[in-house]
């Protein structure tokens, strides 16, 4: 059972068009609406998959209760924590040549006591959990420090985390060891402070955020692939598409493929790139079904261990 925690939710609503012609008045050719937030796409995708899963998350107003009932439908059991302010709602404009312009909101500001309550609730339930996944940026009232203070926690009770933030909250994080962190490209620089022109640099990069506490490292590199690096070594792979319809929530799908293969080793390296391919394939949010994977067609052979520092470029 894999356990999520979203911290500033979303409902997200994409509108696919011709194209984007600021100004005009644009007609859609396609639209949805999709529970948002990243801990919440993991969840999605790890049902999608047919695994059990938990979202943690605040929820406030109509907004809050519309993606509870979502959610829900989508057969995920959800551990809300009631906030005075209302959940957000982002828009994501998508064009034919795979561009995508989101507009996200910045959702409630969270009191003291709603902080304490969405900390307590995870303990609350992470009982049993294989693993807790705590994803995206923290809303307004919630200090850097507050993933760290989760990992604490969990590690206490005995719990694997796997986390997905950047800038200060990651850094803050990090000196309580998360099990996994997962990085994009553009975080990853950031959080070491210099550009990465190669995928040397990435690993380099990624070495140094397990220095500073990470036990391992999932990097996304955009289309270029993924990165792994813990204990055992550095792997790298990639899963080229046809075209890419839509990347919302596509390194949430990674994630989630991950830690349903075992959070661990070049195994749930292929299928995290399994589960990113196919998410990019689809409209919206929407996450991979097991019929979708299976079109991914990625193995473990698409994963290639990296003795040396390589050249290739990065994004």
């Amino acid at each position: 059972m894999i356990l999520t925690v979203t911290p500033n939710p979303s409902l997200d609503r994409t509108y696919e068009i011709p194209a984007l012609d600021r100004g005009a008045v644009l007609r859609a050719t396609a639209d949805r609406i999709d529970p948002g937030g990243k801990g919440v796409n993991v969840s999605r995708a790890v049902a999608a998959a047919g695994h059990r899963t938990l979202a943690v998350l605040p929820l406030g107003g109509p907004a809050g209760a519309a993606l509870a009932a979502l959610l829900g439908a989508e057969g995920i059991e959800v551990a809300g924590v009631e906030v005075a302010g209302q959940t957000r709602s982002n828009i994501s404009v998508a064009e034919p040549d795979g561009t995508l312009t989101k507009i996200n909101a910045t959702g409630p500001e969270l009191t003291a006591d709603e902080s304490e309550a969405l900390l307590g609730a995870v303990g609350e339930r992470s009982t049993g959990a294989d693993w807790i996944a705590c994803c995206g940026s923290l809303p307004r009232g919630l200090a850097p420090e507050w993933y760290a203070e989760l990992v604490a926690r969990a590690h206490r009770a005995g719990a694997r985390i796997a986390l997905d933030t950047s800038g200060p909250s990651l850094t803050a994080a990090l000196r309580e060891r998360p099990d996994i962190v997962k990085p994009n490209a553009e975080e990853l620089s950031q959080a070491v402070g210099r550009p990465l022109a190669t995928l040397g640099d990435a690993v380099e990069a990624a070495e140094e955020l397990r220095a500073g506490g990470a036990r391992a490292v999932l990097a996304s590199l955009g289309a270029d692939g993924q990165l792994l690096v813990d204990d055992k070594g550095a792997y790298f792979g990639s899963a080229p598409v046809a075209a890419v319809r839509s990347n919302v929530g596509a390194g949430d799908a990674s994630l989630a493929g991950f830690l349903t293969a075992g959070g661990t080793g070049p195994m749930a390296l292929a299928a995290a790139l399994a589960h990113g391919a196919a998410a990019v394939q689809l409209p919206g949010s929407l996450m991979p079904t097991p019929a979708d994977l299976e079109t991914s067609a990625v193995t473990t052979t698409d994963v290639v261990p990296l003795h040396r520092v390589l050249t290739e470029p990065v994004p």
